[in-house]
Parts: C-alpha cells; structure tokens; sequence
C-alpha cells in the first residue's frame, strides 16, 4: 500500500470470515481506494498500515469482538453493526450477495449519522457468556435426553409423569424391576441413557455454580438481581451482554434494544401497536420474561408497590402481558439504576409519576 493511498483511507468496511476477509477502504469523500482480501495471517498486519483513528467497520458476528479489541489495540476506532443493519445499504440486493459486496455494504450503513453500533465486548464479559451459553446447550441435551429415555421406555409399555422429577424417582427402579419386559440390551442402554442425563445435570449445576460467583463479585450485577423477577441467571448475563448502560440515552432505548417494546403498524397519524419486537438478544429477552411470569404467580403474596401494581395489571390484561410488562419495566428500572447510581428502592415513586396520578401505583424508578 501506498502511503498517499494509505493517508488517505477514511473509513474502511470489512466483511469477516473464517480464512479470508474481505476489506473495502474509501476515503473521506466516499471515493473507493482499495478492495482486497487479505489472508487471515495478515489481517492485523494490513491494518496496522491504516492512519490512527481510521473508522473500521465491521458485522457483528463470530469473531468480531475479538477482532475489534485487536485493531483498537492499534490506535484504530472499529464499529460492530448488526447484520440486519447492513443489508438495505446492499446495492446489488438480496441476488447480489458476496464477500465484496458485503464489505462496501458495512462501510457504506457506517457512514450514516444515526446509525447504531453494537458495544464491544470485553475478553470477561465473553468469558461469562460462554458459561450460559454452554448451560444452554446442556438444558437442551439435557430434554432431549429425557424425552429419549421416555420413547424407549414406551416401547416396552412403560409410560411415567411428564415432569423429570417423576422419571427420575422410578427410573432407577424400572431398571431393576425383572418383571418387566425389558430384555437385558435394553436395560443396558438406559442405564447408560441415565447416566447421560446425571452428568448433564452435574455440567448444569457447575455453570449455576460458576453464575452465581460472578453475581456474588460484581457488584452491577447484585443491584440487578435485587429486582422483582431478575434471578442470579438473568442477572449475569444482562451484566455480561450490555456492560455500561449509559451507552443507552433512556430506558425505552434500552428497552428497545431489547426487543420488549409494542411493534407499530402507523400511518397517516394513527397509531396502530401490535405485539412486542422481538428484536435483539433472544436470551435476555427470554430470560425476562422468564423472570418476569415467576414475579407475576406470586405477586398476590407480597404487599409492595410493584406486587399491588401487578395484581391490578393482572385482573386487567392476563398475565401472559403482565410478564411481559414487568420485563419492560425491569429493563427500564435497571437502565435508572446503573444510570444514575442510585440504590435499587421498590417504593420509590418518581416525580413525573407522582404527579401525573398521585394515586396509582407505580412501579419504582422510570427515569
């Protein structure tokens, strides 16, 4: 590379892939300077040539993480975009997908002014959400092995209670039982099935234990497990995948980001929601959620503000919503709370609520 080209080079899309990546360089008018792609040896050897401060942007995708700490590492800015950010800034469409094209797509949604970027994770924030990742995949092997055990089991007529604990309390018993008609192969193919399911089980309880240590010495994400709904799980992993949250403007960014916000379908000034987004992190949000429907069965037993605000919200709308409205809440309240560095209060009750309806309850920190 030359140096006047390199001098040049303003912004640069880069479209990553396993061995080969594919890079596209413009300079501060949109000009293109270079296209190539540089083997994946020589990807931070390449960079290194760039002026410092040159804007590097790349889809968020395996790897980039990494990738972008490298080249930050050389006095570069990269960018991360969520892929669905990139592909309308595709001019070749949907019929014109390569490496190529891809690139000069990710350089080209990098310039626009409003355009959101995705945080850069850090090594530790990574290393966390490898454990729920792999917890993940353990309650997956852990169902699918019990439902295997089950349909060989109903094979020879032997038919349990759904729940796992009812499997578990008998299956050891089935084994041993020489009057029923399970042959001997059998016999030995579930023992070794059951000992399949103990040691996903035992792999299971390790990332618990692993989760659980990572509540206990951050200090973000204790204040996040003390909300209503929020357990040590989600806890973790909402600390892990956002890190700072005033990259947020306000809770309903945040919110938003998270996909718990109503989907529009407006026009012509009339405002037509529907169901929520669903847009971003499947596991959060789902972990939310997940949190969110425990608080709701059990808000009948508490007398706190945000308890008497979901009784009231559930006699109204049913509680499928009333999860989801507590997910949207507890998103919001925590964005307050990191925020604004204040402690975690369920009676507080914000000025703009209060005087808005002094009577209702409402459900804490708003923003």
């Amino acid at each position: 590379m030359s140096e006047t080209i390199r001098g040049a080079i303003a912004r640069v899309g880069v479209d990553l892939a396993k061995r080969v990546i594919q890079v596209h360089a413009v300079d501060a008018n949109g000009r293109m300077l270079i296209t190539k792609m540089p083997a994946r040896d020589k990807f931070v050897a390449w960079f290194a040539q760039l002026p410092a401060g040159c804007l590097v942007a790349m889809e968020s995708c395996s790897s980039s993480h990494h990738w972008a700490r490298r080249l930050r590492s050389l006095g570069l800015d990269p960018r991360l975009i969520a892929g669905h950010f990139v592909g309308p800034y595709r001019m070749q469409g949907k019929r014109g997908k390569n490496d190529a094209n891809d690139a000069a797509a990710v350089r080209e949604a990098a310039s626009r002014p409003s355009m959101r970027f995705v945080p850069i994770k850090t090594t530790e924030q990574q290393a966390q959400l490898a454990v729920h990742r792999l917890r993940e995949g353990y309650k997956e092997e852990r169902s699918a092995c019990i439902n295997r055990i089950r349909g060989l089991l109903a094979e020879f007529g032997l038919v349990y209670p759904k729940s796992p604990e009812a499997l578990r309390s008998v299956l050891a018993d089935v084994l041993e039982d020489t009057e029923n008609e399970l042959p001997g192969v059998a016999r030995m193919a579930l023992q070794r099935a059951h000992l399949h399911w103990t040691e996903l089980e035992d792999h299971i309880a390790w990332c618990d234990e692993r989760i659980a240590v990572h509540v206990r010495s951050s200090e973000q994400a204790k204040i996040a497990s003390q909300l209503c709904g929020i357990g040590p799980i989600t806890a973790s992993a909402l600390i892990s995948s956002v890190g700072d949250l005033k990259q947020f403007r306000s809770d309903s960014q945040f919110s938003a980001w998270l996909g718990l916000v109503p989907s529009q379908n407006s026009s012509g000034g009339k405002a037509k929601l529907g169901g929520i987004t669903k847009r971003g992190d499947d596991y959060l949000r789902t972990l939310l959620i997940q949190g969110a429907r425990t608080a709701v069965m059990t808000a009948h037993k508490r007398k706190d503000r945000i308890a008497l605000w979901l009784v009231q919200l559930l006699a109204r709308v049913g509680w499928q919503k009333t999860a989801v409205a507590l997910a949207n809440k507890n998103a919001r309240i925590l964005w307050a709370v990191m925020t604004k560095e204040r402690p975690y209060d369920p009676d507080f009750i914000s000025i703009k609520t209060a005087s808005r309806v002094e009577s209702r309850p409402c459900l804490g920190l708003t923003g």
